[in-house]
């Protein structure tokens, strides 16, 4: 249970096993369930600041994968709109909460009591927003951020204006350009002895662009366990990079996934396993919709940024289960319905022999499970895949 994604503690693991090993199902299946649950009460609290106009708003729409004037978007503007702190919920996950911070950089700025002002304590990390130079606002900031123990993000916004500004002279490279742009900023940050790889270059109306997939990774990499798994479902799944990040994520919780349906199984009760499965299933293929952004109104956000329409990007999924989830797509997923049914019919048989029995039925319940799963996130991930290069295609 070591694994990159692992949501379960030691504490709960050895519980479930313990149950599991005294035949205690009832015990050990409500264990389970409640730490499959957990993960998704598991909150992410995230602190959005910067000097006045420097994008924060934007970065928090984006980072939550909506625009600037859509339902429930932060408000933007040329001047600073942000006069207290704003929490801004994730559409899809509400334990994730983005907040955008008041305005740092006036004359009487004072870091230690801002970010007493803003509650320091409950942000799993801070991102700083600079749209130009970074200041000693910043450097005041990120000091005191890191005398208190948290995590810190420089973000270098507007990259995207930068690069357009520079286009118009004739000598104009881009990667020399976004270099230029990363070592001033790292050279101003290594003189007062702030590491300079915690800057990234960002465009919030391009995020697929430039320093965001880096910035992705080194968050998760930093983060606790339980907390990498949220940020990586929340995290808009705008490039193959992610895309695939996704599909790991998703790919570690299988074996989570089917131990409950292997608890269910060993319980004697015709027709529960079925049950229990078609419903485990369809629960987590729902979630890999929404993770990669399959579900209609994800398609229809993807469709009005890059001018396609929804039945375009439909048509270039392939997965059977494109076209809904139930359950003979559901059970499809095995190759033909007649080796599940007759599967879990062995099960049942299996159950009623002690001890062997409900070590054979579980196994073949817990297999079942993973196969149907595996094949369920290997092909929507390949469908997710397709859409985010059909829709970018409209952008070359």
């Amino acid at each position: 249970m070591d694994e990159e994604f692992c949501i379960i503690g030691q504490e709960e693991l050895d519980e479930i096993k313990e149950a599991l090993s005294t035949q205690d199902m009832p015990t050990a299946i409500t264990k389970i369930k409640n730490v499959l649950e957990q993960q998704d009460r598991v909150e992410l609290n995230i602190g959005v600041t910067g000097e006045s106009g420097s994008g924060k708003s934007s970065f928090v729409n984006a980072f939550r994968g909506i625009g600037d004037e859509e339902k429930g978007s932060a408000q933007t503007g040329p001047v600073e709109t942000t006069m207290q702190t704003q929490v801004y919920l994730h559409p899809k996950y509400e334990n994730v909460k983005v907040w955008d911070l008041p305005g740092i950089g006036t004359p009487n700025f004072k870091a230690n009591e801002y970010l007493e002002q803003v509650q320091f304590e409950r942000y799993d990390f801070f991102i700083i927003i600079a749209s130009d130079r970074f200041r000693e606002c910043h450097t005041q900031l990120a000091k005191e951020i890191m005398r208190m123990g948290k995590k810190f993000y420089f973000v270098r916004s507007k990259i995207d204006s930068n690069i357009l500004a520079e286009s118009r002279k004739k000598s104009f490279d881009q990667e020399k350009t976004l270099n230029t742009i990363r070592e001033d900023c790292e050279t101003e940050l290594t003189k007062i002895g702030i590491e300079a790889s915690v800057v990234f270059l960002i465009s919030c109306f391009e995020l697929g662009k430039y320093d965001f997939n880096l910035m992705q990774e080194r968050m998760e990499k930093e983060l606790p366990q339980h907390k990498r798994h949220v940020l990586m479902l929340a995290i808009p799944n705008i490039t193959l990079e992610i895309n695939e990040r996704k599909k790991k994520a998703l790919e570690e919780n299988i074996s989570r996934v089917a131990l409950l349906s292997a608890g269910v199984a060993t319980i004697p009760l015709p027709g529960l396993s079925v049950f229990v499965d078609l419903a485990i299933v369809n629960n987590e293929i729902e979630k890999y919709y929404s993770v990669f952004g399959l579900d209609d109104p994800s398609l229809q956000m993807l469709c009005e940024r890059s001018g396609k329409t929804i039945e375009e990007l439909k048509n270039v999924m392939k997965s059977p289960l494109h076209l809904g989830i139930n359950p003979t797509a559901l059970i499809g997923l095995l190759g033909a319905a007649s080796l599940y049914v007759s599967e879990n019919a062995v099960e049942y048989v299996c159950s009623l022999v002690p001890v062997l029995g409900t070590m054979v039925a579980g196994g073949m319940s817990y297999l079942t499970i993973s196969k149907m799963l595996k094949k369920a996130l290997n092909e929507l991930a390949e469908d997710a895949k397709n859409v985010l290069i059909a829709s970018l295609e409209t952008e070359v």
